[in-house]
């Protein structure tokens, strides 16, 4: 086994906690094994004026440390999994994934704000990027007008206290993992926003052929279930940073439950789901939960296509 282990990490201040969790586990596990973060910018940080379908998905904040990875420079990288591609290279396999983090999406309001309601009776926008957000959020406040903002969480959340918005829409990971849960006004569960998929679980990126028995222990079963289930689900409808398809799966009383959302381009409509499997031969569970994030984006998006044509 190696002496000394390099993990890759984006350099905003939730990148390196989160991978400064993975280092501790590391440490914790592995007495007198060195463990070091290795941390830079990716292309995704730095440009900050549009937003991500416009200069090239979600693949603009894993390009440096694929490469960091590919070069020998690090041995493994942390990534919050919502932000990696769905294709991931062959020689660059996912090899654990992290305890799920609160998965919801969340309400945040300026410092001093009672109410969403105060806060947008200035006819401030509600910053938000996501597609898949919005399109939710619609329905919840009509009323409202929504503004992409762009950013690490503590940048956003000046811009939100410096009077650019009424409110923001954040993940709750990030946030309880900067320690900042008191800035959450409203959680917004599930079945009223479905999540990105994998939000709430950092996924550790290795390289092919490499020994990693010092993860050992590290990867939880539930979690690794659902980012393969939730995965599959947005993979088989093609969905990607400019597509607002989502999915959220969990195990609930021996069955995996499984939320979806499709989205058409061409109507510019959409539809949520649900499905379940009942959870009998684990032996098997991170195949059937691939099976079903699969079957049910397709059975979702025919569901749709067929009331779209009465």
């Amino acid at each position: 086994m190696k002496s000394e282990v390099i993990i890759g990490s984006r350099e905003s201040r939730l990148a390196v906690i989160q991978s400064e969790m993975v280092k501790a586990y590391i440490e914790e596990n592995n007495p007198g094994l060195t463990v070091s973060l290795l941390t830079m910018k990716t292309t995704g940080d730095i440009i900050l004026d549009r937003t991500l379908d416009k200069v090239g998905g979600k693949g603009l904040f894993v390009k440096e440390l694929d490469k960091a990875l590919t070069d020998g420079r690090s041995d493994l990288s942390v990534h919050s999994l919502k932000d990696m591609p769905m294709e991931v290279p062959e020689s660059l396999p996912v090899v654990a994934y992290s305890k799920r983090e609160d998965p919801r999406d969340v309400l945040v309001l300026p410092e001093g704000a009672a109410s969403l309601e105060e806060s947008m009776a200035g006819g401030l926008p509600i910053g938000c990027s996501s597609l898949r957000r919005v399109i939710q959020l619609k329905e919840m406040y009509p009323g409202a007008s929504f503004k992409p903002v762009r950013g690490n969480v503590l940048t956003r959340l000046a811009k939100l206290d410096g009077g650019e918005y009424s409110a923001l829409v954040l993940a709750a990971a990030g946030l309880k993992r900067l320690g900042l849960e008191e800035r959450i006004s409203r959680f917004f569960e599930p079945e009223e926003i479905i999540p990105s998929a994998g939000q709430g679980i950092l996924a550790v990126q290795g390289k092919k052929g490499t020994d990693y028995s010092f993860l050992k222990g590290f990867e939880d079963e539930e979690a690794a279930c659902a980012a393969v289930c939730e995965r599959a689900f947005v993979r088989e409808l093609n969905g990607g940073c400019s597509s607002p398809v989502a999915a959220h799966a969990r195990i609930i009383e021996g069955e995996l439950v499984l939320l979806g959302l499709y989205y058409d381009e061409e109507t510019d409509g959409w539809k949520k789901g649900r499905t379940s499997m009942a959870v009998t031969d684990k032996r098997r569970l991170l195949e059937q939960a691939d099976e079903l994030g699969s079957s049910f984006a397709r059975e979702l998006c025919l569901e749709y296509r067929k009331g779209v044509q009465k």
